[in-house]
């Protein structure tokens, strides 16, 4: 009987506290990165950081591909489809944490393409603005700062809502930023990301 409550039990988000507990064992960028392409495919219902079981609508489209970035290095935090409608642009860009070498394949993709990698070493403090979504001439998104766990207060956060030794791993982290310069276009960016990826 408990056994079963514990299966169907949520938090305050709505998340599974099922599903919780397996992020409790997750203890490296690759663990990470499965357990969020479960969460893509809709076999879970819980991701840290993330306060609601599922994603948002716009999601639902890029899901299948993002997961695929999770499952080749890239533990993804943040993403967005491109879009060009009425009063609304978006630029295509996916954040994440990832190994040196990882963070240096996703650089060399800057390089060899039009798509922009912005990428923080671990530790890194930066809070540059680039802006990806504007709405109704208003700039509402911006890429550029560091995401890690730098400070006491996200690594309280990060272990609270996964474990301490994920948030030490991701303290020690690459945090990346790739974003797709044309605005509206969606067909570009997470193909090329997951090349590089498989690529290096």
């Amino acid at each position: 009987m408990s056994e079963d409550r514990f299966t169907t039990e949520r938090d305050g988000f709505g998340r599974l506290l099922a599903d919780r507990d397996v992020w409790r064992q997750a203890a490296s960028i690759a663990a990470a990165g499965e357990l969020t392409a479960r969460w893509l495919e809709g076999s879970s219902q819980y991701q840290p950081g993330t306060f609601a079981p599922g994603f948002d609508d716009e999601t639902t489209a890029i899901a299948g591909q993002l997961a695929r970035l999770n499952r080749n290095g890239l533990f993804t935090k943040e993403s967005q489809p491109g879009v060009q409608a009425e009063g609304l642009a978006q630029r295509a860009y996916v954040t994440g944490f990832c190994s040196p070498e990882t963070a240096s394949a996703l650089l060399d993709l800057s390089a060899r393409s039009d798509m922009v990698t912005v990428a923080h070493a671990p530790g890194e403090a930066s809070s540059a603005s680039i802006p990806v979504t504007v709405q109704d001439d208003a700039v509402v998104t911006v890429l550029g700062s560091s995401e890690g766990p730098v400070d006491e207060e996200q690594l309280k956060d990060w272990a609270a809502e996964s474990n301490e030794a994920l948030a030490l791993v991701l303290a020690d982290a690459w945090y990346v930023e790739i974003f797709d310069p044309v605005w509206g276009r969606n067909t570009v960016l997470l193909p090329a990301v997951l090349e590089a990826l498989q690529s290096h």
